[in-house]
């Protein structure tokens, strides 16, 4: 039952401090106000995960699109880390890997070597979702759809394919409307690309999560993605919207950060999150292990970003359909 560990006895507040004293030294006891006191009360407010502290249900299911089709800027791991917050906080997720590469799935601890089961053939064969998902490794709550390397040729064969676009919006109507009746937030790894994957997803979603990240060509590549979400609201899925943008890779010791920053929150406005996911060791360790950053290291500044992100877009909700920044 777990209780021979005395650290399962342990208060929130004394797990964290176990956490961090590891790597830091002993966390003080001294006053809120100070930054390690901030610091400290934010970490036990994230990873309290006992159910007393849960993030809300959304009214309606969400289903959202994590997509930039400039390369690195960390979409796989938000992916990945927004799933793994979100099921920990008692939220009901789905991960569909729609990226040939699997990086989500390996970051989940699902497998995905060629042959297994996966979203290719839920695009090309029409395979009910419900027979090729598999639960995450060691998070409740969160299952995967898995991608195998398969799904590089999938572009290819679906151009002759009738509603070759919608195909996975169906498979999704499909799965939660009958098994998967009580997900709560489902969300889509695209590949770096603005190919036929990627506008399956954004025709399956009302909802654009575009991570960006806080280096000199961060929006590079932008307003194409911009103009293709606007071509895909024009002639697919008119309830298409950017309702988040994900500030990655920040470094607050720069200018250079801060500028980039600074930019796209004066252009895009209240859809940028106030929380912004520094640049991490633990977060680029973490995959390697077959895991989050979230659960590979808890207590990290990365896991707690993600934590911080996940709640701030749960209490946000998804925004406005038609949302202005998109010209």
């Amino acid at each position: 039952d777990g209780g021979d560990d005395p650290a399962d006895a342990l208060a929130p507040a004394d797990r964290l401090r176990a956490a961090l004293r590891d790597e830091a030294g002993p966390v003080p006891d001294g006053p809120d106000d100070l930054p390690i006191g901030r610091q400290a009360a934010a970490a036990v407010r994230a990873l309290n995960t006992d159910g007393r502290h849960d993030f809300a249900r959304p009214a309606a299911r969400r289903i959202i699109t994590v997509a930039n089709q400039k390369g690195g800027v960390g979409k796989t791991t938000t992916t990945v880390n927004l799933a793994v917050a979100l099921a920990l906080h008692g939220l009901r997720v789905l991960v569909v890997d729609l990226d040939p590469q699997g990086n989500a799935s390996t970051g989940l601890g699902v497998p995905h070597t060629s042959g297994t089961p996966s979203i290719y053939e839920v695009l090309i064969d029409q395979v009910p979702i419900a027979e090729v998902v598999q639960p995450a490794d060691g998070v409740p709550r969160l299952t995967c759809v898995p991608a195998t390397i398969d799904l590089a040729g999938a572009e290819i064969e679906l151009v002759s394919v009738v509603a070759r676009e919608s195909r996975l919006r169906r498979a999704i109507d499909t799965y939660c409307e009958g098994p998967g009746s009580d997900v709560d937030y489902v969300l889509i790894d695209c590949p770096p690309s603005l190919g036929l994957l990627t506008v399956n997803a954004m025709v399956a979603t009302s909802e654009l999560l575009i991570p960006i990240q806080c280096e000199y060509y961060a929006l590079e590549g932008l307003g194409q993605l911009l103009k293709n979400v606007e071509l895909v609201r024009a002639h697919l899925n008119p309830a298409l919207h950017v309702s988040t943008i994900l500030l990655t890779m920040h470094d607050a010791r720069t200018r250079l950060a801060e500028q980039v920053a600074d930019e796209v929150r004066t252009h895009f406005g209240g859809i940028v999150l106030r929380t912004a996911i520094p640049r991490s060791v633990r977060v680029s360790e973490a995959p390697g292990y077959g895991q989050s950053v979230v659960t590979y290291d808890p207590a990290s500044r990365g896991a707690l970003a993600y934590l911080e992100a996940a709640r701030e877009m749960t209490e946000r909700g998804p925004g406005p359909a038609g949302n202005e920044v998109v010209r």
